[in-house]
């Protein structure tokens, strides 16, 4: 095998690869399982100064001409079909997690806003800051509502990768926009650890771009709206 991937999680660290690739050009992709013990010329780089998902070690997985054995060629579904049914469920659980870290960030704006007095009042009691509360409080729901809905729809065989696209695209870029929000509410605190909001922000930058960019997913709605396609 040849190539290289990046922006692989725990690549650095790990001992088991499942590699898709394919055998020669035009074919299916297969799936293959890497061994690190057992391949000399695969190598696993770390990328550094990430201010994104710092809490785990992400590199690349570079292949130079490494040897696998053919037990290794694993016997699943092939071509990107197989590929693309372990994407959509990642996605799913994307678009769950990133509005699980912003509810965390909502409380907690929340309760500093009602603990935090300034003049004599409470911060919370600020139209502004009742108005930011509420807008995150109905995207965040919303979000959820359509998490609930499409999960219930793939439990029950009915649910299609254009649903997937939209709650992904969705929950990231809500979940952003309401954690940039109680960035704000927090002022100058919010930029320090000490709150975590700042952490989270900067993971949700992440979340946005990995599993497919917001952008690409639009293009995938786009296509099912319009029944043309604009990407290759």
């Amino acid at each position: 095998l040849n190539g290289v991937k990046t922006w692989i999680a725990n690549s650095p660290i790990a001992d088991f690869f499942l590699v898709w690739a394919r055998t020669e050009p035009g074919t299916q992709l297969r799936c293959f399982l890497l061994e690190r013990s057992r391949c000399s010329r695969l190598s696993t780089p770390e990328i550094r100064g990430k201010f994104s998902m710092r809490t785990l070690p992400v590199g690349m997985i570079v292949l130079d001409n490494v040897m696998v054995p053919e037990a290794n060629l694993l016997p699943v579904d092939n071509g990107f079909k197989g590929l693309f049914s372990l994407l959509n469920l990642a996605r799913i659980g994307i678009s769950w997690g990133v509005l699980g870290a912003a509810a965390f960030c909502f409380e907690l704006t929340r309760n500093y806003t009602l603990e935090r007095r300034q003049f004599d009042r409470p911060l919370a009691s600020n139209q502004l800051i009742q108005y930011k509360l509420a807008q995150a409080m109905t995207e965040l729901n919303l979000a959820l509502l359509g998490c609930l809905h499409v999960s219930r729809c793939w439990d029950e065989g009915t649910g299609t990768p254009e649903m997937v696209s939209l709650i992904k695209r969705n929950s990231t870029e809500k979940a952003l926009e309401a954690v940039r929000r109680c960035r704000e509410m927090l002022g100058s605190n919010g930029l320090v650890d000490a709150y975590h909001v700042v952490r989270h922000m900067n993971n949700l930058e992440g979340c946005a771009t990995y599993e497919g960019t917001g952008d690409v997913h639009a293009l995938v709605l786009g296509r099912a709206i319009t029944g043309l396609q604009a990407f290759q």
